[in-house]
């Protein structure tokens, strides 16, 4: 229903500043430049009246390709495009010039006209969704999504982000590098939980949009989870992940699997005996003061995750978002074309999302097949599933790769690659790429820095030994294997004895 539809059917006058647009219309001609200072605050849909759009239009069209924008010119363009009669002749652009002696308040003048466009559009939106609201044929599944989107198109429309003077950002960025210098871990962004990751990225950066992508079965779910879990346990991040694939329950099986290191078919089937139960309801505690908050909408819309987004945001100030996965989002009811460019509109979406709610946006992804024909099995940022834009949206882009599972069990210098996770830094727009490893263990879907991994597993020796850190549980519980010497060292000097208080070996 357009706006006229909309007047005849309530006898009501639209919002609109007629004088203010003629105005407006007469400055751009009186002043070179002045289209400059308007072209970020209105456009040619700005204008109520169908004339002033075309004349607008024109005046556009001769800055944008640098020619003079006067009477003259704008008159002969007009008549060019057979135009002229159409928005009251040559008698009508004059009398435009005369409405103002100067462009001084034109930028103050534009406001006015985009203020008096948003209203039109909130009237018009409104109408069209109280209409639906009375159709029953429409599901409001849908009804909810139009409302959405159509919502956001409006705000989309009309965000405008001033040019912010270099002194001012000097300021914002010696306050951050300040703050970074305070804190222990010396990271400028939210810890990933992941010493080596953390070194590469100095954390997770607000504004930005991660990409993590993987082969299946290389453990993508299970790195987020046990990221997420580092970031609200130990950080005190809030984290909202939403989970298009598996449910809520199931991610929190897998959570409690990985934090009691129990099993997940112990965890599944509650097949726990005396102390494990103990165990269980210890680690429960943690994770249930932990500030996570999952979502498990299947083929959620952009727009639904950008309104529930902006709700955690505002409800719970969260400082990361995980998505898991990319390519089970849909760009929404309206959206056409190509799987290729509805995967384009979702990821500049996310990456517009981080902007706006001023977090970084952790998404999952896919590879495709063409990985698996190459030697090595090692993806590369061509491997990246149904877009381009993708790699081209992403301020980083790491790859979760695991040569166990492609039965490469070493290296190129002879080192054991079991329960080993190489994580591929393969783009990144503001710091270094490169390589770190992590340890995996498949049993419990869990990553961990390698400082914490049992040596036998990476071919490290007969013995394994604990190190306190924040993805090991605490030094009461029980673990594998035997004994360690007090004298126990390893090759690889990442290993060194652990007592507890009581001056025991702890066994394994």
């Amino acid at each position: 229903m357009t706006i006229e539809q909309i007047n005849a059917q309530y006898g009501k006058i639209p919002p609109q500043a007629v004088e203010v647009e003629e105005a407006v219309l007469g400055a751009l001609m009186l002043e070179r430049d002045a289209y400059i200072t308007v072209a970020d605050i209105i456009d040619t849909k700005s204008f109520y009246k169908e004339e002033h759009q075309k004349i607008f239009e024109v005046i556009k069209y001769l800055s944008t390709h640098e020619k003079p924008v006067d009477l003259l010119m704008v008159t002969q363009e007009l008549k060019n495009k057979n135009l002229l009669d159409e928005v009251g002749g040559p008698l009508m652009i004059t009398q435009l010039t005369s409405r103002v002696a100067s462009a001084a308040h034109i930028e103050f003048h534009s406001r006015i006209i985009a203020q008096k466009f948003i209203q039109r559009e909130m009237i018009r939106v409104s109408t069209e969704i109280q209409t639906k609201a009375y159709d029953d044929a429409i599901d409001v599944d849908d009804l909810i999504d139009f409302s959405e989107t159509a919502l956001f198109q409006i705000a989309e429309g009309n965000i405008k982000r001033e040019t912010i003077p270099i002194k001012t950002l000097l300021r914002e960025a010696a306050v951050l590098i300040e703050e970074a210098s305070k804190r222990d871990d010396h990271l400028s962004g939210a810890p990933s939980g992941f010493t080596a990751v953390d070194r590469m990225t100095s954390g997770w950066q607000k504004t930005d949009l991660i990409i993590i992508a993987a082969r299946p079965s290389m453990g993508k779910t299970a790195f987020v989870l046990s990221m997420a879990r580092n970031m609200a346990v130990e950080h005190k991040v809030p984290v909202g992940v939403f989970s298009l694939e598996m449910s809520s329950i199931q991610l929190v099986n897998r959570l409690l699997s990985a934090e009691t290191e129990l099993g997940s078919d112990k965890i599944k089937n509650g097949r726990l005996v005396g102390w494990e139960w103990d165990h269980f309801h210890r680690k429960l505690a943690i994770l249930d003061d932990a500030p996570l908050f999952i979502d498990d909408t299947p083929a959620l819309s952009i727009f639904e995750f950008r309104a529930k987004c902006r709700r955690l945001k505002l409800q719970h100030n969260i400082g990361a978002v995980i998505v898991d996965y990319l390519q089970l989002m849909t760009a929404g009811t309206d959206s056409r074309g190509s799987r290729e460019q509805e995967v384009s509109m979702i990821s500049r979406s996310l990456k517009a999302i981080a902007k706006e709610l001023d977090i970084p946006v952790i998404a999952l992804s896919q590879l495709n097949r063409s990985v698996e024909s190459r030697e090595g099995k090692r993806p590369q940022l061509s491997d990246l599933r149904e877009s381009g834009a993708i790699e081209q949206d992403a301020d980083i882009v790491i790859f979760i790769h695991r040569p166990e599972y492609y039965q490469i069990t070493e290296d190129e210098d002879g080192n054991s690659l079991i329960g080993i996770a190489e994580i591929i830094i393969a783009k990144h727009r503001n710091g270094a790429v490169g390589d770190v490893r992590l340890s995996f263990k498949k049993s419990l879907a869990k990553f961990a820095d390698m400082e914490n991994i049992i040596p036998e597993e990476i071919g490290g020796g007969q013995y394994g030994q604990k190190l306190q850190s924040k993805m090991n549980v605490d030094s009461g519980d029980s673990y594998r294997k035997g004994a360690i010497p007090v004298n126990t060292s390893f090759d690889n000097d990442k290993f060194s004895h652990y007592e507890n208080s009581g001056g025991e070996h702890i066994p394994f």
